[in-house]
């Protein structure tokens, strides 16, 4: 009994050096985890997760999202654009083709291949930050879904002033000539229907931009696909979703 009762503890004090050295930082809030997020910053991110995911209200261009900008999610977000976390792309792109993948019944058929484009950063920033946080989730996003990823479908020929700090007209007019697309990718994507994938949605200036682009190029965009939504949305039956409210 007494060596059964050793053994037991030896495995269990092996197995907690082994979780600790698993065990690496949230990168929300710092705390050991042998997970990506924490149980606390998870759910935290979770609870910020929409019960509408689906927005039909924009004009020509279906919306499908995560969750609501704001609290862990929003948190999360800004750690992987603005301090380099990127593992946190992972989390989000898998939940969003989660979400996808749930949803993709209720969205307007089409007969064509899907096919996934994320929005560019102009080279000059893609530089400065190393990465386009919407490349990286559309990679998980497609490795889900298993939908063919065009990470050069469109490219962002005209830098613009940040959008965050500007109002819906400003915004259109800071995207109009922000985007171009490639003579060889039209050949690629002539005969699918282009669904875009970005991190925010807010108000869908920097998504019609990219829209009417490919459209003028003859391509069909079906909508576009974001981990979060920064305000209230419609719902499929084109009633108003409630802001905040979570499952």
């Amino acid at each position: 009994m007494q060596r059964l009762l050793s053994t037991a503890l030896i495995h269990r004090g092996q197995q907690q050096l082994l979780n600790l050295f698993l065990s690496g930082q949230c990168p929300l809030c710092q705390r050991s985890t042998p997970r990506l997020l924490c149980p606390s910053c998870d759910r935290q991110v979770q609870q910020c997760q929409s019960t509408t995911a689906i927005d039909l209200s924009q004009p020509g261009l279906a919306v499908v999202s995560w969750g609501h900008y704001e609290n862990g999610l929003r948190q999360a977000i800004g750690r992987l654009k603005y301090s380099g976390n990127t593992d946190i792309a992972q989390y989000l792109g898998t939940e969003l083709g989660q979400t996808w993948l749930d949803q993709r019944r209720r969205l307007r058929p089409s007969s064509r291949p899907i096919a996934i484009v994320p929005i560019p950063l102009h080279p000059t920033k893609l530089q400065q930050r190393g990465f386009n946080q919407a490349d990286l989730l559309a990679r998980w996003f497609c490795r889900l879904t298993q939908l063919p990823l065009y990470r050069y479908g469109l490219a962002r020929v005209q830098a613009t002033q940040a959008q965050h700090s500007l109002g819906r007209t400003a915004r259109q007019q800071n995207l109009a000539q922000a985007f171009a697309v490639d003579p060889d990718q039209v050949k690629a994507l002539q005969h699918k229907t282009v669904w875009l994938l970005d991190d925010i949605f807010t108000t869908g200036a920097t998504a019609q931009s990219a829209a009417q682009t490919l459209r003028r190029s003859g391509l069909s965009v079906g909508g576009i696909c974001t981990v979060a939504r920064a305000q209230a949305w419609a719902t499929v039956s084109g009633q108003p979703a409630q802001p905040g409210s979570h499952p």
